[in-house]
């Protein structure tokens, strides 16, 4: 009963959503594409493909993060096992673009069927996977009790339980429980992700606790910081100056940032301010923003090179050239990361502190609740509540460089010491060298 019911939901739901996938598919060309692999039906070149795996890894994963996760997962299964084939699901266009990014031309990449018996039916038919890998949290009801009917390892890695979620999940218990009791093993992000999936009834003996896989793409890049570092050096940035850093900010928190620095440089002269915004397209309101408060702004985009040498303390550094964030960590004492202050949800704070700059966020970082809760119990990173608080902050660490330098000393050895996630979820999934 439990599961026509949950059928008969899914079959009214989706009916009720049909207009909207119909819309996207007219708006964004890519969501029309391979429509018919949601119903477990495959272009004829795909089906022959499938029909010449032998028993190939499924891995599955929706957003970006999520498709990120999914090809550290690879990548380390074919280090141990170069001949495993893999079949990559998701489920949006923007997933498929990404997946692409990963997949090789050994692998498949379909999109995941809808949740409906005939459909989940027809894609494990198809595939025969040796197992069926799951990204974060999804769970989709047939295709685990499809996995479990059949005998076929099931796993969710990086597994969380969002803030949102949680409250349902435990709700719902008594039919959330059979779902999570299905997987072979779950290994969750942190203990508080390991006690909502027991609140919602999941086998104690199958839940680990890994960590975030976040952890594990953190790396510094000597080259990136090489060429900061001379950009900065030829801005009049050297080191005899310290370097606060906007890192992936967002619109409101950029002005924040500037009227801070207005306010300190006058007790600090050596400080300087560079920003790097999230949206790059974005940099014009950012530039205007600068001039507004009395600043020239030295935008990298339009700086000559290699000639180009600007030397004034009433500058600030708009560095909105794409791909080199990880070089301004390298060379920051202060970071700030964005979207915590102005916006829900966080960018990443892991890279900082793995540069050892003291690095502060504001009160909005759902996105990396897994990754703040280890951070600030190892006291390796300031949390603020508002601009005022992070401004005092700043100003406390720009007064205590031995403070400053502690700080993101401890960031860093807090950061290496959670590194080697991937590799110990590896060794619980059994995959053996050859």
């Amino acid at each position: 009963m439990r599961w026509l019911l949950y059928n008969l939901l899914f079959t009214l739901a989706y009916l009720l959503l049909a207009p909207h996938f119909l819309l996207r598919m007219r708006r964004r060309g890519g969501y029309r594409e391979r429509f018919a692999d949601r119903f477990g039906r495959y272009p004829d070149d795909i089906a022959q493909r499938l029909r010449s795996l032998d028993r190939p890894v499924w891995i599955h994963a929706v957003s970006v993060g999520e498709v990120h996760v999914a090809g550290q997962v690879m990548a380390a299964i074919r280090e141990r096992a170069p001949s495993t084939r893999f079949v990559f699901s998701t489920t949006s266009s923007t997933g498929w673009r990404e997946a692409q990014k990963r997949v090789t031309d050994d692998d498949t990449l379909i999109f995941y069927p809808l949740d409906f018996p005939p459909c989940v039916r027809r894609a494990f038919d198809a595939i025969r996977p040796a197992m069926l890998i799951l990204t974060e949290s999804e769970i989709w009801p047939n295709a685990i009790r499809t996995c479990h009917a059949r005998g076929i390892p099931l796993y969710l890695v990086n597994a969380r339980v969002s803030d949102k979620s949680a409250p349902g999940y435990r709700r719902l218990r008594l039919w959330f429980g059979p779902v999570l009791r299905m997987f072979t093993r779950i290994f969750a992000q942190s203990a508080l992700d390991r006690d909502r999936l027991l609140a919602a009834g999941a086998d104690p003996a199958a839940i680990e606790v890994t960590g975030s896989f976040k952890f594990d793409t953190a790396a510094r890049a000597p080259l990136q910081e090489a060429a900061a570092r001379d950009f900065l050096e030829r801005c009049g940035i050297g080191d005899g100056h310290t370097v606060l850093l906007g890192a992936s900010t967002w619109p409101g928190e950029d002005a924040i940032l500037i009227r801070i620095y207005a306010r300190l440089r006058e007790r600090f002269p050596a400080l300087r301010l560079v920003i790097v915004p999230r949206h790059f397209e974005k940099a014009d309101a950012v530039q205007a923003e600068i001039e507004r408060a009395g600043f020239a702004c030295i935008r990298k985009s339009k700086t000559p090179t290699p000639n180009f040498e600007l030397r004034t303390p009433n500058s600030i550094v708009l560095a909105d050239t794409t791909g080199e964030l990880m070089g301004f960590h390298g060379n920051a004492h202060i970071v700030f990361v964005g979207k915590s202050l102005c916006e829900h949800g966080a960018q990443n704070m892991i890279e900082p502190c793995l540069c050892g700059a003291a690095t502060l966020v504001g009160p909005h970082t759902e996105n990396f609740r897994p990754v703040m809760a280890d951070l600030l119990d190892a006291q390796t990173l300031i949390q603020v509540r508002d601009a005022d608080e992070l401004e005092r902050e700043i100003g406390r660490l720009l007064a205590d460089p031995a403070a400053r330098a502690a700080l993101g000393a401890r960031a860093t050895a807090a950061v290496q010491r959670r590194t080697g996630v991937v590799a110990r979820v590896i060794d619980a999934l059994g995959v053996a060298g050859t």
